[in-house]
């Protein structure tokens, strides 16, 4: 029998509506989010950023899910229709895409609190008891049932969740908060430059996860009085949370998992260099992201594909693989790859080295290519006896983007201009041979 404990909690759950966020552009992944939004973007070798919260939500028995959805939508609207379509509304779950539709006037979602409030009709539709609201462009794994429990046993009209960051870290680009001895927030600063130190942690802050739990009617109420502010930028960071902290009760759930000792893993991919690092970490022998537990699984869509293929074993050419992560449908042909994660149906030929790569579902390497830490974007096709990461002015010349850390970003439309660039040259030069042999 469930205990009493886990009753109570399953309740909560089902009277809970959740809405992730997923319009954001992410700007600071550059060409990696030109044609697709934040969310949708790759990670870990065969799922999307916003398989993470939708699997948190399912695993933690919230059923009924809204993603809010903007920017550059298509690969993940077509990306949650086939992942997560096959929720049943007659048995009360759903996972529905509330894309930007002017609902409440002639502006599409102007901040995270506006889009919440053009959605309210639909949440109030759902008669939920409390509203969810999540980030959809995290990578963490975390039962929202404990933070349901503290949200309802505190009395809190809002709950923030949060977790410990590098003050370096946070400057700029997390909320931050300063709470008492009961966990209530007392002051809120959105991204501030200078942000608060923990009391004995004078290098660490408190960061917003961008996650909050409402009462729903408390919500209403203040997206209402939102709307209503001169001036206000509609955002829960910026706008909500500062308006509320003092006359209502707004408590901080610090994110903690018990099987882990530190830390709870939590990564912004939000960067290149951050991105890169994050899918490095999964190749390690013992990554703290455990995709293989089975008592918290990652949920995706995958494609029915063929086994990963090594083929060739003798001196000059060798397919193998090294301390690596290969997903289905993947061929290594006579090449070595070390410490790196390739995606689906990745296809590597003969006397090629792939380091310290991720190579997004679809790439092509050519023969006698070289690639050491490079991101290569999805369907990319990497021409034979192609250097990359082994020289970075020759990198920048080729038209690729190079991070603060010396990560090389490799896109279709980069390898287009390269290919151009290359062909115009030619031309020329055969026009240059021409013109001397008339002289």
């Amino acid at each position: 029998m469930p205990s009493y404990a886990n009753r109570y909690i399953s309740n909560l759950t089902r009277e809970t509506y959740a809405l992730i966020l997923a319009g954001g552009r992410g700007s600071r992944l550059h060409e990696l989010t030109d044609w697709r939004a934040k969310p949708a973007v790759y990670f870990g070798g065969k799922f999307r950023i916003i398989d993470f919260p939708l699997s948190n939500c399912i695993n933690s028995g919230i059923r009924r899910v809204g993603i809010a959805t903007q920017y550059k939508s298509h690969s993940l609207i077509r990306h949650v229709n086939r992942a997560w379509g096959h929720f049943k509304k007659e048995l009360g779950e759903s996972v529905e895409i509330l894309p930007a539709s002017q609902r409440y006037g002639d502006e599409w979602y102007c901040g995270t609190a506006d889009a919440v409030f053009q959605n309210m009709d639909i949440i109030r539709h759902e008669l939920p008891k409390y509203v969810m609201i999540l980030s959809g462009d995290h990578v963490y794994r975390m039962d929202y049932g404990a933070l349901l429990a503290k949200h309802v046993e505190t009395g809190a009209d809002m709950t923030v969740c949060c977790i410990e960051v590098p003050r370096e870290e946070a400057a700029g680009t997390f909320g931050v908060m300063t709470v008492d001895g009961d966990n209530r927030v007392k002051r809120f600063d959105e991204k501030p430059q200078e942000p608060s130190a923990i009391p004995g942690k004078p290098d660490q802050c408190l960061a917003s996860m961008g996650n909050y739990v409402f009462n729903t009617e408390f919500l209403f109420e203040q997206l209402k009085n939102d709307a209503e502010r001169e001036g206000s930028g509609r955002d829960f960071g910026h706008d909500i949370i500062p308006a509320i902290i003092e006359e209502h009760n707004v408590f901080a759930f610090p994110f903690s998992d018990p099987s882990q000792h530190g830390q709870p893993y939590w990564r912004d991919v939000g960067t290149l260099d951050s991105f890169w690092e994050a899918n490095m970490e999964l190749v390690t022998p013992e990554p703290q992201l455990d995709l293989y537990d089975a008592s918290w699984p990652i949920w995706t869509y995958q494609e029915q594909l063929a086994p990963a293929k090594f083929v060739f074993d003798n001196d000059e050419r060798r397919g193998m693989a090294v301390d690596s992560t290969v997903s289905g449908g993947c061929i290594i042909s006579g090449s070595t790859v070390r410490k790196s994660l390739l995606f689906s149906k990745v296809h590597v030929h003969s006397y090629c080295t792939i380091e310290e790569a991720v190579l997004l579902p679809g790439v092509i390497v050519g023969r006698n290519s070289r690639i050491r830490r490079a991101i290569i974007d999805r369907s990319c096709e990497i021409p034979a006896d192609m250097c990359i990461g082994y020289d970075v002015e020759q990198d920048i010349a080729n038209g690729f983007r190079v991070s603060k850390k010396g990560i090389v970003l490799v896109t279709r439309d980069m390898l287009s201009a390269l290919a151009t660039k290359q062909k115009q040259a030619e031309q020329y030069q055969v026009s240059e041979h021409k013109q001397a042999e008339v002289i």
